[in-house]
């Protein structure tokens, strides 16, 4: 399957041109055209989301924004929870698809816009370019047509450390992946292994791969790899399989070694680290590390993060994930809706209610009351490049599948991670029999 996937975010055009394309009975498309200012309109919309509980409650609050600004329109929002993918498509494939869907895999949008059910987003191309950044706006793009507003959004470049642990070791947190790597055999020199790695969870080893690969190939190749445009045998990617190597190869500075990582899941390998016995000194992993588990340490204090390093001087970049909003059907309802989401209002709603990060550039980082989502927010706005999940944007049989793909197929490069070739080819073949 052809997947071209990119990054995204984008502003609403004026409704009354919107009103104007449906009265005249056009077809669903969105035209093009810059954003105006909002005029009041009246209808209803439809969300589907997997936000329950107190996100829930949270997306309500950003519901409540858009009905301060447009009293006329009723928003009625299903939780469907983890379940969305499936629910979605039981909807989509019955006729009755809700306006607005909130969806966490590129990868699912694709397939959608395969099957001609998705509505263009290009009337909020500028908009979305001027708020979010082009890099955004092409992870929710398919052959150049935006059809995916990423909205909420994970860092997935970050690198959580035990302060203790750093300055027992005498290691500052590094900027470059050469300082890095000397950085963890000072670590270990000093007593304490360097890395907690959960390589039970293979979905942790693709993250690792991809902040490696962004990193020493850059994010064109990155999109043309996703898009399975070039092999996973392509010397780019044995070049960053040799780099993460650096890491997985050193079975003595890894909290239980080699064997004991591949049995240790998420939240064990950031509980290795955030205690104040730590069993090893660093884990890599987004910026949700912290509400992972309980621990007695402080932020700042007990434990810490910095930005994944540069390779060989490579521009500042994110791997994130999220959630991207498209659309089902073109009413001046839904655009309106879709016009507020690329304000920094409605996203300044949920970060005042925690646990929300945006990629808006607009919104100030003083809107963050968490330090640390300020402060990794930041790094999200400041990056030159920002790259959506790669294992999202592929076919989950190879993307995200327990036991199979990039998860089984990078815990086995974890076994013997001298076998760069072997596992390349090895993942190209198993990207083939994805594609079908």
């Amino acid at each position: 399957m052809n997947r071209r996937l990119l990054t995204l975010l984008a502003f609403l055009l004026a409704v009354a041109v919107a009103a104007f394309a449906a009265g005249c009975g056009g077809d669903d498309e969105g035209d093009d055209g810059d954003a105006a200012p909002q005029e009041e309109v009246s209808g209803s919309v439809s969300i589907m989301g997997i936000w329950v509980g107190e996100e829930q409650k949270s997306f309500q609050a950003v519901i409540d924004g858009f009905n301060e600004q447009q009293p006329n329109v009723t928003v009625n929002y299903n939780p469907v929870g983890d379940n969305l993918p499936t629910v979605l498509s039981t909807a989509v494939e019955g006729g009755n698809p809700p306006d607005i869907a909130a969806i966490a895999q590129p990868g699912l949008m694709q397939q959608y816009v395969e099957q001609n059910r998705l509505q263009s987003l290009d009337f909020l191309r500028d908009t979305a370019t001027e708020n979010f950044g082009e890099s955004v706006v092409e992870t929710g793009s398919v052959e150049d047509t935006f059809y995916g507003l990423l909205w909420k959004t994970n860092n997935k470049s970050t690198v959580w450390y035990n302060v203790s642990a750093f300055e027992q070791a005498g290691v500052e947190p590094p900027e470059s992946w050469e300082d890095f790597l000397s950085g963890a055999e000072t670590i270990k020199a000093s007593g304490l292994p360097a890395y907690s790695i959960a390589g039970a969870d293979g979905w942790t080893l693709t993250d690792l791969f991809e902040n490696i690969y962004v990193r020493t190939a850059g994010a064109e190749k990155y999109t043309q790899l996703a898009n399975h445009e070039i092999p996973w045998t392509d010397e780019s990617v044995k070049e960053a399989l040799r780099e993460m190597a650096k890491v997985l190869s050193d079975s003595d500075n890894i909290a239980g070694g080699t064997q004991g990582a591949l049995q240790t899941d998420f939240p064990t390998s950031v509980s290795n680290v955030f205690t104040d016995d730590p069993r090893a000194a660093q884990v890599i992993e987004g910026d949700f590390v912290p509400g992972v588990v309980e621990t007695q340490l402080q932020p700042g204090e007990g434990y810490d993060w910095f930005r994944f390093p540069s390779i060989n001087d490579s521009p500042e970049a994110v791997i994130g994930s999220g959630n991207l909003f498209v659309t089902f059907r073109d009413t001046p309802a839904v655009r309106a809706f879709m016009q507020y989401l690329t304000t920094p209002e409605s996203a300044q709603i949920w970060i005042e209610r925690g646990g929300f990060v945006s990629p808006n550039r607009q919104v100030e980082s003083s809107a963050y009351t968490d330090e640390t989502l300020r402060a990794t927010s930041e790094a999200l706005a400041e990056a030159e490049t920002f790259r959506f999940d790669l294992s999202d944007m592929v076919p989950a049989a190879f993307g995200a599948t327990t036991g199979q793909g990039l998860w089984k197929l990078l815990q086995d490069f974890l076994r013997n991670p001298q076998d760069v070739d072997g596992i390349a080819e090895q993942l190209e073949q198993a990207a083939q029999r994805a594609s079908g």
